[in-house]
Formats: C-alpha cells, structure tokens, sequence
C-alpha cells in the first residue's frame, strides 16, 4: 500500500458461494435444538444496535473492557514492541483506540487492519482513524473471518487482537478452529489479544442480555431481517420473544428467539418449510464465560505460548496475552 493511498478496503463477502451459505443455515434450522450462524447479526443496522447496547447500564462487558485496555495497553505494546495491529471483529473499534493510542506513544504505530462482516463500519472505522492518528495506514477487510483468513494482508510486527469476548461466541470446535486458522496465518514472534469473560454471579449475567428497553430484543430479532436478503424468507419479527439465559453446565448465555404461536413458514430457496410450535425456541448466540485456564488452554493447543493475563478488580474480564513461537 503507497504511502498517496492511507485507506485500502477489500470486500470478500460477495466471494462466498451461494449454496454453502444456504446450506449452512438449512442445516442449522434442521438441527435439534434448531439454530442460526451467529454472523447474521452484523449488518450495518445489527452493528448499531450492539454499539447502543454497549452503552446500557447492565451490559458491563464492553466497559469493564475497555478500563481494563486502559490499564494494560502501555505493558501489552511494550511486551510485544508491534508496529501493526489486526483485530478481528473490529465493529466500531472504540476499544481499539486504546491499544492503538499506547503504539503511537512509542512512535511504534504504522498499520491497523480492521476486520469486520459489516462494510459501513469498516468504511466509517478506516477513514475515522486515519484522520485521527498521523501518518496510520488502515487496510479494511469486510468479511467473515471464519472463512476469509487468508486475506489479511502482509505486514511487520504485529499484534492480532480477538476482543469483546467475540471468540465466546463460538462452540468450543469452532474456537480452537479459529485459534489454529489464526496461528497459521501469523508470523513466528507475532502476538494475539483475546478478550474473554469470565465467570460471575447468574444474575449480573443474565441483566446483561436482557435489557429493560429492547435494544437487545430488537438485535435479536435483527438476524430475521438480515435472513430476508439471504435466502428470501419474510419473518414476522412480532411472532418471536427474545430469551436469554445462563446455561451453568456449559458455563454461557444463550440467546434464542422463540415462537409465540404455532408457525409454519415455507423458505423456498432452503427446499424447506419451517414448522415451529408455540413456544419452540431457535439458537441464535452463545457468550462463553471463562476462567484464566478455560481462556489458555485452547491457546496452548493451537500452538501459541502464553505471556501474561490481565483481568479487572472485579474478575469480570479477562485479557490473554501470547505469542506465536
């Protein structure tokens, strides 16, 4: 990238084909229980509303997280000397701003890499920081970063950072698929930031998912929408509830939409209809919560060595620093 051209965006979303994705999702609604791929939230209407939600009062994650950046960032740039910083599920990397304002102190910071499924944001993010930190490069990448890894650009020194407990979302298989996928496309002596949170009381947990205005309800249901333009399905968002609850044995939030009536909702493009009872509920997120030793262990077993844990007075989150040997 020249130095005439500070912003690149690459778009890899309309790489995918068309028959895995309705493939994906066919399977998911024939599973038992049924369920829907978490990435279906984020579009750009689903990234505003997790921006709002991340400002209630009982959705403490995102804020405990971002103190506890506040606090470490200075240690994990100096620790890892990176020039370049990837994060994977950027959103609207407000967070971001703190790792990256720690590289600038250094005079380290020259190229942040801002992955996300939502284009808008990306687009926003990359020309946001390019006007705010002198002489920064921004190489945007909009795609899922399941399955589009390989087109992270090349680059120096570099810190990959998974946060706001994003890696919790997925199942168990997926995350240390994920890690693995992760370690492959990193240099040796390159680190990785995962943001994780950690177990606490059942009932901070669940306020957190259940707000009092509907912000999350209406995330929820979001998904609905986002599937419209997918595979040509028109939902009706007033026949499902959002429910979200701790699971303790599985130690996560899940969060589910369910039906209020008896449906039966004919997809033409899944070769499927839908036959929903009163009451059936559909997966639509998981939010793991760990422990220090939940959180490392899968690191260790896709090859990263781990360097240092961070966490908040409170244990409410907790940030894993390692390296790739």
């Amino acid at each position: 990238m020249s130095e005439h051209a500070p912003v690149t965006i690459d778009v890899h979303l309309n790489n995918q084909d068309p028959a895995a994705i309705r493939e994906e999702i066919r399977a998911g609604l024939l599973e038992t229980p049924r369920r829907l791929p978490t990435r279906y939230f984020y579009d750009d209407r689903g990234s505003e509303l997790f921006e709002q939600i991340c400002e209630l009062p009982t959705y403490y994650p995102t804020r405990t997280e971002h103190a506890l950046l506040k606090t470490v960032a200075d240690d994990v740039v100096a620790r890892t000397g990176a020039e370049e910083l990837v994060e994977l599920g950027s959103g609207a990397a407000t967070k971001t701003r703190t790792l990256l304002d720690a590289m600038a102190r250094t005079k380290q910071l020259k190229f942040y890499v801002p992955f996300d499924v939502s284009e808008g944001i990306v687009r926003r993010v990359a020309h946001e920081l390019v006007a705010e930190y002198e002489g920064l490069q921004v190489h945007g990448v909009v795609g899922d970063f399941l399955a589009h890894l390989e087109h992270i650009p090349q680059g120096g020194k570099r810190l990959v950072g998974i946060l706001g407990g994003t890696i919790g979302n997925l199942r168990p298989e997926s995350a240390a698929e994920l890690l693995s996928s992760i370690e492959r496309e990193m240099a040796s002596g390159d680190f990785l930031l995962v943001g994780v949170q950690l177990i606490t009381d059942t009932d901070r947990l669940e306020a957190a998912y259940n707000d009092s205005v509907g912000l999350t309800a209406a995330f929820n249901k979001n998904m609905l929408r986002v599937l419209k333009s997918v595979i040509g399905v028109d939902f009706d968002l007033d026949a499902f509830d959002h429910v979200a609850r701790f699971n303790s044995a599985e130690h996560r939030i899940e969060m589910r939409l369910r039906s209020v009536r008896e449906q039966v909702i004919p997809i033409p493009d899944l070769e499927l209809t839908l036959h929903l009872k009163e009451g059936e509920e559909i997966l639509t997120e998981i939010s793991t919560k760990y422990t220090r030793a939940l959180a490392e262990a899968p690191l260790m077993q896709a090859g990263f060595t781990p360097v240092a844990w961070y966490t908040d007075p409170d244990h409410l989150h907790g940030l894993a620093l390692a390296r790739k040997p």
